[in-house]
């Protein structure tokens, strides 16, 4: 639905953009009224007749001289939404029901689709639903949705929703400092939704078409900051670029004078990472902490929505050592994420960063398990005075004991010091 929302033409100049855009708004415009019409006509059909109920009240109301509230007057959802007992909301009506919410100014029902599509909100429809809260202009779900959009990015970018956003959103989406994202995949992106809009249209797929189609959103993308294995791999074969262009990039890798781009060629930002240390101290005594393939495991919860992105974890007591580990983020014994790898630890109390695949989307108030079976040096660090409750940044950590840890961590001590994640 989202897609046909948005009218899909290539570039011709600005001017142009600009006029496309406002008779997709007005096409929406009238396909709204003209269903809202139907619906009043269809109403008017079913409703059957009483010239001794509603027109008698019409007639007492006019001869009382008193003028009655308007519907917009009553305060609450249930007395606002077109009379009706409640609002039911899906999927499929939510955006149409937010649009005719705010036509009829009932701001009451638009909070009620807002809270909805926030509640639905994930990396696959992150980039369609920053569409239409711009469009809606509602700020605190297109903040909601650059939240997820930032920290998912990897996953938002690769999902068909990218594919199905308007010209005006894909170009501040590739403009954005904070993605969390490597250049490559912003390229296989863009060429995805240029594919995509190349079939809107009815051409063939092909590098020519698909250039077009980018217009100057292609200058948007920053080509220079990958690798040069990554640029060599992806860009440079694509044929989307000009031969010139190409064999630029190239030189802006190797030479000494560099040649001036018409891309950008600084690194994003992306998001830097934070940490929640749940231990005050940490120690370590001679056969007092083994791994031994065992499990360490706490549960935790936070006062607002974060996205998990790994585990700060104690290496070896007795010096340079490698770990395999793998780590889980579970959900009422439900799997969200999990990753197998390797780390190696200096010998030193610090703690060493295992991150996940992508990061995972924690919701509040919920208690979710994070896990870490290590193999290796069995000796280890371990923390000590451990925290029920701890503050970190904005986000409130409670923590208490896994029924799943079988290597004796808990809330007061043992392992899984940092929680690593986005917020």
């Amino acid at each position: 639905m989202a897609a046909e929302l948005f009218s899909t033409s290539l570039p011709h100049g600005e001017e142009e953009e600009e006029e496309e855009e406002e008779e997709t708004k007005r096409s929406f415009i009238q396909l709204s009224e003209a269903k809202e019409s139907a619906d009043r006509h269809d109403d008017r059909i079913a409703a059957p007749s009483n010239n001794n109920g509603e027109e008698e009240e019409e007639e007492e109301e006019e001869e009382d001289g008193e003028e009655r509230p308007g519907w917009q007057a009553h305060p609450t959802l249930r007395e606002r939404y077109m009379y009706s007992d409640e609002v039911e909301l899906d999927a499929d009506t939510v955006l149409a029901t937010l649009y005719a919410a705010k036509k009829y100014i009932v701001p009451a029902v638009a909070k009620a689709c807002v809270g909805f599509l926030e509640t639905s909100l994930e990396a696959r429809n992150a980039c369609v639903l920053l569409s239409q809260s711009r469009l809606f202009e509602e700020a605190e779900l297109t903040q909601r949705c650059w939240e997820v959009i930032d920290a998912q990015a990897d996953l938002a970018l690769r999902s068909d929703g990218f594919c199905e956003i308007d010209r005006p959103t894909l170009e501040i989406v590739l403009q954005r400092e904070t993605l969390n994202v490597r250049e490559a995949a912003v390229f296989q992106a863009a060429l995805s939704w240029a594919a995509a809009e190349c079939r809107r249209q009815g051409l063939a797929v092909t590098p020519r078409n698909q250039r077009a189609a980018l217009g100057k959103a292609l200058y948007l993308l920053r080509i220079p900051s990958m690798s040069l294995q990554e640029f060599a791999d992806g860009p440079a074969q694509s044929d989307v670029l000009t031969l010139t262009e190409t064999h630029n990039i190239f030189l802006w890798y190797t030479a000494t004078n560099k040649p001036q781009l018409d891309f950008p060629v600084g690194k994003r930002v992306g998001l830097a990472p934070q940490r929640c240390h749940r231990f005050q101290a940490s120690a370590y005594r001679s056969n007092q902490w083994r791994y031994r393939g065992r499990c360490d495991s706490i549960q935790f919860a936070v006062d607002r929505r974060i996205f998990m992105a790994g585990l700060g974890l104690y290496g070896s007591s007795g010096g340079k050592a490698e770990y395999s580990v793998r780590i889980e983020l579970k959900r009422q014994g439900t799997l969200l994420a999990h990753n197998l790898t390797k780390f190696l630890s200096d010998g030193s109390s610090s703690t060493f960063a295992v991150w996940f695949e992508h990061p995972v989307q924690v919701e509040q108030d919920t208690f979710y398990t994070v896990s870490a079976v290590l193999d290796g040096n069995e000796l280890s660090y371990f923390g000590q005075e451990g925290m029920t409750e701890v503050q970190s940044g904005k986000v409130t950590f409670q923590f208490q004991c896994s029924s799943d840890s079988t290597n004796g961590t808990g809330v007061q001590g043992g392992q899984i010091p940092e929680l690593i994640f986005y917020c």
